[in-house]
């Protein structure tokens, strides 16, 4: 954040001051503002806002603090606006058209303009762009950009989802004729190309993944060596060669980010000619790839790195449970499996014994037919096979940042140079919180000085692990430390405990990866970065930072949508969940086997009057002190729900 107050040269810091950065809404309408100058957000009511909406980057004039009252604030001028495209229903009354976004921190509705006399889109989902927007006190002025759909219908609803998070669900026409021509170009790869890469097609190279899977961009091989130790490959689809910087596609990914992956569908980062075809490591095909291939002893110590362009077959595709399968009964490399899977488990307890965090929780799967309904929604079972990839792919990228780091340092350390995958240490306020809310729950987190170390965090872990309460102290574990970001400046991964660590194994789907793969092949021929590329590089990982998130909402929001759709054919029924949450307006419900969360009102609360506990994070009878608490087993019934809101209501039965 840039500050434009002088306070740090003297002056009174409780003076009113200017200040720049971002600015955050919640569904009330009202905005908060991160000042380094402040121990707390500043809040910024509505009608301060001057039309800024959540994100914006604002200049805000800062008040002096009054009493114990929160710091307050008011922007006065809106430097850029985050995004100027919204989803939402088209309404009409009185000779007015305008749309009521999805987005409920989207405080205003919008005045559609250009609507034909009798155009039939009355209740409509649509996207919409904002034209204008000058004025506080009038609605802001936006166009019709397309008609998605009627509301309740399974691909509008994703479609919108899609589209409300700003990611576009299809190519232009220039971008997928830029990727036919490559393809056909480089598809298969010339004599000349072949000579100047390391051979793997001979080898043992197979390719792990979901069932459902079509972009294989990661693959392994193994081989044992003579001294026993085994040369282990991470072999990488080599997008990079394929897509050219600065080109047509290189735009396109750029300005993605990242493949979405909602509950029904995949939005490619790259056209399908490129992630499906060209780019995927398909099997008993000759494919690019960029790999990281080590020496390692039967005891997991690395002895060498190798990095470099290279060639393989893969010679097998398997799915997770296929792989399984081999490793527990015999099949297909079962003794590659079943040496990689051993040495997958003396890496990860390595990474345990030096304060990484098991932070693995239930993930949830929705089995959909053909015609968008839900059939089953169920906890997918992680496997040894799910680790083994997760482990070696973790050793690829770790290998590949210490390279890098190093590669950076002998140029004459140039910051800037290099795109980081960083986590920072968890934030004190938020330790604290999470202390109290484990103890809450029956447990201890020790903590020291506002900190907590990775492997009391793991102890604590380890301790829940199958009990009631699991996910909701690892969900409020996540909840409580910093987000995983890129950066330029290094400073270590909290969460994995590694010292450096980047994104080198996904280029087909996340565009950070696709710019360490053109920075690996640079330091691997001792090319300089220039300086000068220190804030392209920054940019680029701010953006994808950005895009990441929204892509994780727009999953989250994907699944919520299809529970809520699923859990209301059993409206009247009777289920089993445990609280998953208090509130002043009740209590939040997460169903055992769909981990569909609803809320229990609290006006639904009938046989007491409750009130919040919030150092026990629980509702009390105030008559017969009957309490609700977080973990709580608990009976429910489903009441209704409303899959546009994403909303469940239950009551206690």
């Amino acid at each position: 954040m840039k500050t434009e107050s002088p306070s740090d040269q003297g002056e009174n810091k409780n003076a009113s001051r200017r200040e720049i950065g971002k600015i955050s809404l919640n569904s009330r309408g009202v905005g908060f503002f991160s000042s380094p100058n402040s121990p707390d957000d500043i809040e910024i009511k509505q009608e301060n806002l001057k039309t800024a909406l959540n994100r914006d980057e604002v200049e805000v004039l800062i008040h002096p603090r009054i009493g114990t009252y929160r710091q307050a604030g008011e922007v006065v001028n809106i430097i850029a606006r985050a995004k100027t495209r919204f989803v939402g229903v088209i309404k009409q009354e009185n000779g007015f058209t305008y749309l009521i976004c999805d987005d409920k921190r989207v405080y205003r509705d919008f005045m559609i303009e250009g609507v034909k006399e009798g155009e039939p889109i009355k209740g409509m989902k649509a996207l919409v762009e904002m034209t204008t927007w000058n004025h506080p006190h009038e609605n802001p002025r936006a166009k019709i950009l397309k008609i998605i759909g009627t509301p309740g219908v399974h691909d509008v609803e994703i479609q919108s989802i899609v589209l409300g998070k700003g990611f576009d669900t299809d190519f232009a026409k220039a971008v997928e004729d830029e990727a036919v021509r490559v393809a056909k170009e480089f598809s298969p790869p010339s004599t000349q190309e072949i000579a100047l890469r390391r051979d793997f097609r001979n080898k043992v190279v197979f390719t792990i993944d979901p069932v459902d899977a079509k972009d294989f961009d990661d693959a392994l091989s193994l081989e044992k060596k003579p001294d026993g130790n085994y040369e282990i490959g991470v072999h990488i689809a080599d997008v990079s060669h394929y897509v050219q910087e600065g080109g047509v596609l290189d735009a396109e990914a750029k300005n993605r980010g990242l493949s979405v992956y909602l509950v029904d569908r995949t939005i490619p980062m790259l056209p399908h000619t490129l992630s499906d075809d060209l780019c995927s490591l398909n099997p008993s095909t000759d494919k690019l790839t960029f790999s990281a291939v080590v020496i390692m002893t039967p005891e997991g110590v690395v002895k060498d790195r190798w990095f470099g362009r290279t060639i393989i077959n893969s010679k097998r595709r398997f799915t997770y449970e296929d792989a399984q399968e081999s490793i527990n009964n015999g099949g297909d490399y079962a003794d590659e499996l079943r040496t990689l899977n051993t040495l997958a488990k003396i890496l990860r307890n390595k990474r345990f014994a030096m304060g990484a965090i098991d932070f693995e929780r239930k993930e949830v799967k929705c089995e959909i037919d053909d015609k968008g309904v839900v059939v089953r929604i169920y906890a997918k079972e992680r496997l040894d096979t799910h680790k083994l990839v997760e482990e070696f792919m973790l050793l690829g990228n770790q290998a590949v940042a210490t390279f890098l780091y190093q590669a950076q340092k002998g140029q004459g350390n140039k910051v800037g140079s290099v795109i980081y995958r960083i986590h920072d240490v968890p934030d004190k306020d938020r330790i604290e919180n999470l202390a109290m809310f484990v103890k809450a729950m029956g447990y201890t987190l020790p903590i020291h000085n506002g900190k907590v170390s990775g492997k009391d965090m793991n102890a604590l872990l380890q301790h829940i692990d199958g009990k009631v309460g699991e996910s909701l102290i690892k969900t409020a574990a996540v909840r409580a430390m910093a987000k995983a970001i890129y950066s330029t400046k290094n400073i270590g991964h909290f969460g994995l405990a590694f010292q450096y660590y980047t994104h080198f194994t996904s280029p087909i789907r996340r565009y950070p990866d696709l710019l360490v793969h053109r920075l690996l092949g640079q330091y691997l021929h001792d090319k300089n970065i220039p300086l000068n590329e220190f804030a392209k590089y920054e940019k680029i990982a701010a953006y994808a930072s950005q895009k990441e998130k929204e892509a994780s909402e727009a999953e989250r929001e994907s699944v919520k949508y299809k529970q809520v759709e699923f859990m209301q054919k059993f409206i009247g029924q009777t289920f089993k969940g445990i609280i998953s949450g208090v509130s002043e307006w009740g209590l939040y419900i997460e169903e055992s086997e769909t981990l569909s969360e609803g809320m229990v009102k609290l006006r639904d609360m009938k046989d007491d009057f409750y009130t919040l506990n919030e150092k026990t994070y629980s509702l009390v009878g105030q008559k017969t002190k009957k309490t609700y608490s977080l973990g709580d087993e608990v009976t429910f019934k489903v009441m209704g729900g409303d899959a546009e809101r994403k909303t469940l209501d239950y009551v206690l039965v």
